[in-house]
């Protein structure tokens, strides 16, 4: 470096002067040699020298007691000037934070149906790295995951299996049901359901496990027994929940367990059928052609919006119904009849299309059928909940659709026959169900325990059928209102005779609570109460769990092997159910 160019002083080898155009030295700007920043001189050096310390303090360290010429030579090379960075600076997360992140991902990765993958992800590195404070912090990778949900599966199954043995009196209640995954493999779908020791309600996946394509009743019977097995509870199932399928049907024949008929597929089946042959049809496939012409126009939905805007409505989207369930039909209704002004206001302003509105009396068809429906509705979802007392609901839940179903005078002829046609099929099927089972459910619920939402006639005759068991027959006897002189049922008939006389509870009231205050009272039928209670009255139970493993198994990760899948569902309904 030219000797004339050098700032004498401090700062002597960390600025240089410049050089005017002409070769003359301006001693008014000098450069930083580190950065070749440019500044003004005034023959003070206090700005330079705060330059250095906060942009290189490395360099400030360095040459502190160097020479000029040590100084020009660190100033050339790069590495021994170098800045340090923000992670260089900051403390790395020790070991035992690092574990405890990792399984905290594990977890929300199991729980919250998350590809494994995604520990891949660069934004959600940068994510942890920000929230750790950590920049060189990095993800575990998808090995470790893997092997950190099995061992939580492990852990968790092994606290299920605890619990069912020490918590459940001898009575678990199971659901099946069989599920086609996105890679076209079937599984079989198990829950388990039982009251516990303090009076919960617990609930609970058992397992997803893949079976044969073809499920024939044998094969059937073989899966739930394994199941069963696997989890020790094969002399406490009390009842196994499932559709009406025949093969299920055939299976549950070949078990030595009591069947219940799921109800939801029961309410499916009956309104499929009397939909399709009642005077709705017309006016259904209208309002499908309407729904579909919105759904397949992207610029008629936009319209269709901006008219619910003007019209001071909510903004929403037109709902297809699908055949196999009845109340996306209810849902295709409701929105027409709450859209029914902005859908006709849309399609006022469009010339090309060639659809047909419904008349007046066929939206008044509409109306009469959301009104049909909508109990339909209620009495799906009542009995679809598992966090509940379900199976003595089903008997109550019934008569209130046959009160709803009852023909009146104002009734058109469309809408008489559809009435007609659901109490013929409801009642039909509702025969094959094991209403007996229900019956006593009901008889145990302190809410309903008068029974009055069966018929008169029926509350006294509890069972037709010649091959019930002599005892569950006697059982029945008694808590449905037969007396017996018996001295052999002596006692149960003074305890029942007390329960009878309790005071019936609110329907808002919670079954369990009463029995957890008086199951003192009622040794005996508190436990038969913990037993009939416990049965779910669908198997809806088991679809939730296929809606969990649909998140699971899709398309991309259609591949899974079905022993992860089964841990995956599992652990995802366990630890959901833990919070």
């Amino acid at each position: 470096m030219e000797e004339h160019l050098r700032v004498v002083g401090p700062m002597n080898g960390k600025f240089t002067f410049q050089k005017r155009p002409n070769g003359t030295i301006d001693r008014g700007r000098v450069t930083c040699l580190l950065c070749k920043k440019e500044f003004a001189y005034h023959r003070s050096s206090s700005s330079l020298s705060y330059h250095i310390n906060a942009k290189h303090p490395v360099a400030s360290a360095a040459t502190a007691n160097v020479s000029g010429e040590d100084v020009s030579n660190l100033a050339s090379n790069s590495k021994a000037l170098r800045q340090t960075t923000l992670g260089e600076n900051t403390p790395r997360m020790s070991k035992s934070a690092t574990d405890r992140l990792t399984n905290i991902l594990a977890k929300w990765i199991a729980m919250n149906c998350r590809p494994i993958n995604i520990v891949e992800d660069e934004g959600l590195t940068e994510v942890l790295q920000t929230a750790s404070n950590d920049p060189s912090y990095k993800p575990p990778c998808r090995t470790t995951v893997t092997n950190k949900i099995s061992k939580m599966y492990d852990g968790e199954k092994k606290n299920k299996l605890e619990i069912l043995v020490e918590d459940s009196p001898n009575c678990v209640a199971i659901t099946g049901d069989h599920w086609t995954s996105a890679g076209n493999h079937s599984y079989l779908g198990v829950t388990g359901h039982f009251i516990d020791g303090e009076w919960n309600l617990n609930s609970f996946a058992l397992t997803v496990m893949k079976t044969e394509t073809r499920h024939f009743a044998d094969k059937c019977a073989e899966q739930f027994l394994k199941v069963a097995n696997d989890w020790g509870i094969e002399n406490k199932i009390s009842t196994i929940g499932t559709d009406s399928a025949a093969n299920m049907l055939a299976a549950m024949r070949a078990l030595p367990y009591e069947h219940i008929a799921c109800n939801a597929h029961i309410l499916q089946r009956t309104i499929t059928v009397c939909l399709d042959g009642s005077g709705f049809v017309g006016v259904l496939a209208k309002c499908r052609k309407i729904v579909g012409h919105f759904k397949q126009s992207p610029a008629s939905t936009t319209e269709l919006n901006q008219q619910q805007v003007a019209l001071g409505q909510k903004s929403e989207q037109l709902r297809q119904d699908v055949p196999t369930r009845w109340n996306s039909t209810l849902a295709m209704v409701s929105r027409l009849l709450r859209n029914r002004e902005a859908v006709q206001a849309t399609l006022d302003q469009q010339n090309n299309h060639r659809l047909v509105m419904p008349s007046e009396a066929e939206w008044g068809k509409l109306q009469r059928l959301e009104v049909l429906l909508e109990p339909c509705r209620y009495v799906t979802e009542l009995l679809g909940g598992e966090a509940y007392i379900s199976c003595s609901v089903v008997l109550p839940a019934f008569r209130h659709l046959d009160r709803v179903m009852d023909i009146t005078d104002e009734d058109p002829a469309y809408v008489v026959k559809f009435k007609n046609a659901f109490q013929r099929d409801l009642a039909a099927r509702r025969a094959d169900a094991n209403e007996t089972w229900f019956k006593l459910a009901t008889a145990l619920d302190p809410r309903f325990k008068d029974l009055k939402c069966l018929p008169r006639e029926k509350r006294d005759q509890p069972s037709t059928e010649d091959d019930e068991p002599a005892q569950k027959k006697r059982r029945s006897t008694l808590l449905l209102g037969s007396d017996s002189d018996s001295e052999e049922y002596g006692m149960e008939s003074g305890e029942l005779q007390r329960y009878r006389a309790e005071p019936s509870i609110s329907i808002d009231d919670c079954p369990l609570q009463w029995w957890y205050a008086h199951s003192g009272a009622y040794e005996k039928l508190s436990a038969l109460a913990r037993k009939y209670l416990a049965s779910p009255a669908t198997s809806v139970p088991c679809e939730r769990l296929f809606s969990l493993a649909g998140h699971i198994v899709q398309k991309k990760r259609a591949a899974l092997l079905p022993e992860n899948v089964t841990k995956l569902v599992c652990l995802s309904d366990w630890l959901k159910k833990k919070k």
